[in-house]
């Protein structure tokens, strides 16, 4: 390392820029400006940087507390550290197009109203790039409090675990962003994966949470896509709260404690081609929520498959599988509510109907929350009964006697073969 002050390394970078003599008409070229890792060194490189500059960061230490203040790119060489100061944020970028990659960027502060993160970008960071680093030990990694266009891509996201879970932050936090995109990031620890609330028209797509409370947090946002993540061993894979307008689909959850999709307050959104396996409440709880479309997922191994109450209606349920949960439905209500749509319905693995036409649809109607479901839930081991004639004499008496079953779901054309696994990441286990 040498032992030259950081004025010096700036005057050679000076020197070299105004070496290249551009004729009039054309405007200056933007200039990469090396800085080595010596205290005060990258505040002094941001501060004389022209726009559009790239202050190439060497291996080593920088200390942080960083103000970006026009458009800069920070890119760090292999072994770069922006290392904050354990207060505050590590980076704070108040420029547009702003573009930071490569970087180690750790040690935040640890004040949730203060908003401490790796990096927090203002709302006049609109279009700003944060890209291929590695954060750690930070409260929030990226916060992201109004920006436009903004892209969270590649990066590798490590919460705190040392606080409680109340007390830690997000990996990426989003509030008011539109046209936000967080993209192939790898999360794990910290609160949630990634929250956003009061926002519209962002794109979340093919991230990795592990470890988490939450994998995917949507609050009050509206006509947004979350799509191609994977959420493993979390608390809860996706819940979709107080929003309208959205696309969830392609997901994977596997092995999320509570559940593996939530929607709550959430409509005329569109959940297709999901996976969810072994959640250990429910796959999917849908909770006042209507004009939802539910198409193509699969729910497996569950002790609910899916919740469905709290006054949800007109919301389509169908070409779905689902396959060896404890209770394939829990349905709270009396309304009658038909899962079948143009003469297709759902796949449940505990159907004993036939199909003697041979059309691929059961010739009977599916009820999951009928007499026979309640003896078996009281009495497991009468799942080896199942095409008993004691039982299907217990169901055929309810065809006959509606007062036996006041109200539930109903699938009229339940499927005989689950349709093909979906286009979810590949499972830790193997599953598709």
């Amino acid at each position: 390392m040498s032992a030259r002050p950081c004025h010096w390394w700036l005057k050679v970078a000076a020197s070299l820029m105004l070496a290249v003599t551009l004729p009039p008409s054309l405007p200056a070229a933007a200039a990469t400006v090396p800085v080595p890792a010596e205290d005060g060194c990258l505040q002094a490189a941001v501060a004389a940087a022209a726009p559009g500059d790239v202050l190439d960061l060497a291996p080593g230490f920088h200390k942080g507390a960083l103000v970006v203040d026009k458009a800069l790119t920070l890119k760090g060489e292999p072994g770069a550290v922006l290392e904050g100061e354990g207060r505050g944020s590590v980076i704070l970028v108040r420029a547009p197009n702003v573009v930071i990659e490569g970087l180690t960027i750790r040690n935040s502060g640890i004040d949730l109203a203060a908003r401490d993160a790796g990096v927090i970008v203002t709302a006049a960071g609109a279009r700003s790039r944060i890209e291929r680093n590695r954060f750690e030990h930070n409260l929030f990694g990226v916060y992201l409090v109004g920006p436009k266009d903004a892209t969270v891509l590649g990066n590798t996201i490590i919460g705190r675990d040392d606080l409680r879970v109340a007390e830690r932050g997000d990996g990426v936090s989003i509030w008011n962003s539109p046209g936000a995109k967080i993209l192939d990031n790898e999360f794990s620890l910290g609160r949630d994966g990634i929250f956003v609330t009061t926002s519209h028209d962002d794109f979340f797509h093919g991230n990795r949470f592990r470890g988490v409370r939450i994998a995917v947090h949507y609050m009050y946002t509206n006509n947004s896509e979350v799509s191609g993540n994977s959420s493993i061993g979390n608390d809860a894979g996706y819940a979709l709260m107080y929003s309208h307008g959205l696309v969830v689909r392609d997901n994977l959850s596997e092995d999320d404690r509570d559940q593996g999709i939530l929607l709550n307050y959430a409509n005329d959104s569109r959940t297709e081609g999901n996976a969810v396996y072994r959640g250990a409440t429910q796959c999917v709880f849908i909770y006042n929520s209507s004009n939802n479309a539910l198409r193509g997922n699969r729910f497996e191994g569950c002790p609910i498959g899916i919740h469905f109450t709290a006054g949800s209606e007109r919301n389509i349920v169908a070409g779905n599988a689902f396959i060896a949960n404890q209770t394939q439905v829990k349905y709270v209500g009396t309304r009658w509510i038909e899962w079948s749509e143009n003469g297709r319905g759902n796949y449940w693995s505990d159907n004993p109907a036939f199909d003697l036409d041979g059309d691929g649809i059961a010739d009977t109607a599916y009820r999951p929350n009928d007499l026979v479901d309640e003896v078996v839930w009281l009495h497991p081991a009468a799942k080896l009964l199942l095409t008993s004639p004691a039982l299907q004499l217990l169901r055929l008496a309810e065809t006959r006697f509606p007062g036996l079953h006041p109200g539930g779901v109903v699938d009229s054309a339940p499927l005989m073969q689950p349709p093909p696994a979906p286009r979810a990441p590949l499972a830790a286990g193997g599953q598709p």
